[in-house]
């Protein structure tokens, strides 16, 4: 009986997440047994591995584009599909780390407004006090968190836009003398990728603290 009741919440968290009843969603997740809190950690993880696999698709794109500046013979157009499948791989890890991110900032907006209300409900001035100063303490650590991988998610438009500019350029243009005017290119892409990496290594190193400290 007890896993027939599971089986049927599990069922109507899933109906509840697709029709996007947030408060239904979460009130879902409680009668199983799992807390709002539960469910940040869980979404900054996601996040955290959002922004690892972007951060090896965009290192593969700049790669390729490497390739690409350094071409010295072969089929153009074949080099023009692989470097324009690495731009749309990269669209790709880009809107599942601002979609994750979205959803780190929607169940942490949840846990919150619960938490500030439910200091209300407290007898004891010392406890209510105590619980004041951890909601304190854990929204400005996720301030600190979700600012950094909205500074790393930042980094990813001028990447996108500077390899679809060239993958464009390159699909009506398929000769050598469009290589060389792509050379010009690399030095940019290179130096953005990079300040992409830093930043979401910081972002990641951020969320590992997050966690570390949600699970204490």
């Amino acid at each position: 009986m007890k896993t027939i009741i599971k089986a049927s919440l599990l069922s109507a968290v899933t109906i509840l997440m697709l029709s996007g009843c947030q408060s239904a969603y979460y009130s879902a997740w409680e009668k199983l047994g799992v807390e709002k809190r539960d469910i940040l950690v869980d979404r900054v993880e996601s996040a955290k591995e959002s922004q690892e696999d972007a951060q090896e698709q965009f290192a593969d794109a700049l790669e390729e584009f490497s390739s690409l500046v350094n071409f010295d013979g072969g089929e153009l157009e074949d080099v023009y599909n692989t470097l324009n499948g690495e731009f749309q791989d990269s669209q790709a890890a880009a809107s599942e780390v601002t979609a994750r991110i979205d959803k780190v900032e929607g169940v942490a907006g949840a846990l919150f407004s619960e938490w500030e209300d439910e200091l209300e409900k407290y007898e004891s001035e010392s406890l209510k006090r105590s619980s004041s100063e951890k909601l304190r303490d854990t929204r400005r650590r996720y301030s600190s968190m979700i600012a950094a991988m909205r500074q790393a998610e930042s980094k990813m438009e001028p990447v996108l836009t500077a390899l679809q500019d060239n993958v464009l350029y390159l699909k009506h243009n398929l000769n050598a003398t469009a290589i060389g005017a792509l050379q010009g290119e690399l030095t940019t892409i290179e130096r953005n990728v990079q300040s992409l990496i830093e930043d979401m290594n910081s972002a990641i190193a951020e969320s590992d603290a997050f966690i570390k400290e949600m699970q204490n």
